[in-house]
């Protein structure tokens, strides 16, 4: 698909010879004036728009405001006879991407609008892109409905505009560089980078180096000045997670910004002032390392101006059948798979472990048996023996987190099976009972007892080998 120009020019024969050396290349359309170019501008999309400064009626430079304040906005270059400096300046200021003087040389007007066709696909990729980004991490994406967590959404969405430096502390896996993005993305800080340092990944000097950037020279191997992560994000915000692992003398480097917003590359001496938000996170006990004298005092109170702590996914079972279905759809459509749809026994189950690795553990489960079990729905008999040897599964009705039926109900195609009341047999008592019915049923025939019961024969056949009595079974 040809890219489109419109030529905006109040004299016939620049307008048709311009259209004549660029409409082998480009779909071309013309305007005699401002108003007819308004009205092009608004019955079609253009992605370069080519107008004269001096037009009778309304000049140029209100053509360029007009295209500039469309939704989609096209690259313009502006050219006119009066090749003043301070033409030229205005056309920059109001949005121009060049400038050109009559007569138009053709080849430098092809180059430009190459040129500008750059700059606008690259304008528009990073617009979709930050849409991308609001859409993940913005406040009302973070999936789950649970008081705890809208007691965290709550504060993220308070601190959120400040430019408080905050604390984010919680278990490995809850979730936390997850809040710092979305803080990110909340704040006017938003359209600015937002860089991450993992600090236990890194050694002491090549954190400091990592963070802090070095002059050339600074140490062995330093051949060149190397600019850290706290000037790469320079008006936006800078995520240290697990900063508990930084060493004293980080420490120390890191205070000194929090009190004077500067800091020096290692080996340097001349102070950078920067503006940069920090948050920082940690599954440790600061305080407590703050007693052992592990971590400095004043460091610890300087981070943990605003204090988010996010709950473990054991607390807040009932984010767990909406995390899943969010989970089972984004890594179906991932695969090009069929969501799987979880049965209530396997959701009872589910609700009840403790998930040690909490959303990062259900995440890794998740996607395994979107990718990796066989048939359309997931059951209670399908699951490892770990979900199971912890402690019995929630009650399906009554409680705080029995009630999944509103989940299936939503209408967001949650693939998650609503829950109903069981017998009062044990757990095995019942799957055995269960699994004897469908051999019954069938008559012996394995094949047909594992549809049945909405399980892989593979599963059956495990079961069988537990129970042997039931392999007799013929109807």
């Amino acid at each position: 698909m040809l890219s489109s120009v419109l030529i905006v020019d109040d004299e016939k024969h620049t307008r048709d010879g311009l259209r004549q050396a660029l409409e082998e290349e480009y779909d071309v359309s013309v305007a005699a004036n401002a108003e007819e170019a308004f009205n092009q501008l608004d019955a079609q999309e253009f992605d370069v728009v080519l107008t004269d400064l001096r037009m009778p009626g309304k000049s140029g430079l209100k053509v360029i405001d007009k295209a500039l304040a469309l939704p989609n906005k096209p690259a313009v270059i502006m050219m006119t006879a009066y090749g003043s400096i301070d033409s030229a300046v205005e056309a920059m200021k109001r949005g121009a991407v060049d400038f050109l003087t009559k007569p138009v040389n053709i080849e430098r007007l092809e180059v430009l609008i190459q040129r500008a066709l750059k700059t606008r696909t690259l304008e528009v990729e990073v617009k979709h892109l930050n849409e991308r980004l609001d859409e993940k991490f913005n406040v009302g994406g973070i999936v789950g409905h649970s008081g705890k967590l809208k007691e965290v959404i709550d504060r993220v969405r308070l601190v959120a505009p400040s430019k408080a430096t905050i604390l984010i502390d919680g278990e490995s896996g809850t979730g936390k560089e997850l809040i710092a993005q979305a803080i990110h993305q909340a704040s006017p800080r938003a359209r600015a980078p937002f860089i991450a340092v993992h600090c236990a990944a890194l050694s002491e000097n090549l954190l400091e180096s990592e963070i802090f950037g070095h002059e050339r020279g600074a140490f062995t191997g330093a051949m060149e000045k190397r600019v850290g992560r706290f000037e790469a994000a320079d008006t936006g915000t800078l995520f240290l997670d697990e900063i508990g692992e930084i060493s004293a003398s980080t420490q120390v480097k890191l205070l000194r910004f929090l009190e004077t917003k500067a800091i020096e590359r290692v080996g340097g001496s001349k102070p950078i002032q920067l503006d940069v938000r920090l948050v920082a996170a940690t599954n440790r006990d600061l305080e407590k390392m703050v007693r052992e004298g592990k971590f400095r005092e004043d460091l610890y109170f300087r981070l943990n101006v605003v204090r988010i702590t996010l709950p473990p996914l054991r607390d807040r079972p009932d984010d767990i059948p909406l995390l899943l279905a969010h989970y089972i759809r984004f890594f179906a459509q991932e695969n090009n798979l069929q969501p799987l749809t979880i049965e209530p026994g396997a959701l009872r189950y589910l609700q009840a472990y403790p998930w040690p690795g909490n959303i990062r553990e259900l995440r890794n489960f998740t996607e395994n048996v979107v990718v990796m079990h066989r048939g359309a729905k997931l059951t209670e008999y399908d699951l490892e023996p770990r979900f199971r040897s912890e402690r019995l599964a929630l009650p399906s009705s009554g409680g705080t987190s029995g009630d999944t039926s509103s989940a299936s109900s939503s209408g967001n195609g949650m693939q998650v099976a609503s829950a109903s009341a069981g017998p009062s047999l044990s757990i095995e008592e019942n799957e055995k009972r269960l699994l004897r019915e469908a051999l019954i049923k069938a008559r012996g025939n394995r094949t047909k007892a594992a549809q049945l019961m909405g399980i892989s024969r593979r599963t059956l056949h495990r079961k069988l080998t537990q129970w042997p009595e039931l392999d007799v079974i013929d109807g």
